[in-house]
C-alpha cells in the first residue's frame, strides 16, 4: 500500500513539473507604437496632440515580472538626445499565460514637440526592444 502511495505522489510530481516546463519562460515580445492601448492602431507617426502608446505582449508571464520603459527624446530642436521624458515600471500581479502590457503619454499641454522619440521597453530589467516615433 506504502509502495502505491509512493508511486502516485511520483507520477504527480512528474506530470507537475511537466506542465511546468510546457508554459515555457516568461517573454516579452511584439512591442510596438500606437494610437490605441491595445495595440491594434498601430502608428510610428504622431500628431502634436495625439496620446502615444507603447504595446507589448507578455507570454508566460509571472506574478513579479517586471515591464519598464523609458522614454526619450531622439532628435527634438532645444532638447539634447536623450533627454529623458519619463519612466515607467509595471510589475505583474498574477500569472498569467498571455496579455498586453500597455504604456503611454498624454500630449503636453503645449503639445508634443515637431521631432524623433524612443523608447526603450525592458522585461526583468534587461532590455527587450526600442521601438521609435516622430511626432510631426
Amino acid at each position: 500500500m506504502n509502495k502505491k502511495f509512493s508511486i502516485l505522489l511520483a507520477l504527480l510530481a512528474l506530470i507537475a513539473s511537466t506542465l511546468a516546463c510546457a508554459a515555457g519562460e516568461p517573454t516579452l515580445s511584439n512591442v510596438r507604437t500606437a494610437l490605441d492601448a491595445d495595440g491594434t492602431q498601430l502608428s510610428s507617426v504622431f500628431s502634436a496632440t495625439d496620446t502615444i502608446y507603447v504595446v507589448s505582449d507578455v507570454s508566460n508571464g509571472l506574478k513579479g515580472n517586471v515591464v519598464s520603459s523609458k522614454w526619450m527624446v531622439s532628435s527634438v530642436e532645444g532638447y539634447d538626445a536623450g533627454f529623458v521624458i519619463d519612466e515607467v515600471e509595471l510589475v505583474l500581479d498574477e500569472d498569467q499565460l498571455a496579455y498586453s502590457v500597455n504604456f503611454y503619454i498624454p500630449p503636453p499641454t503645449d503639445g508634443w514637440p515637431v521631432g524623433t522619440y524612443k523608447v526603450e521597453v525592458y522585461f526583468n530589467g534587461v532590455l527587450n526592444t526600442t521601438v521609435e516615433f516622430s511626432v510631426q
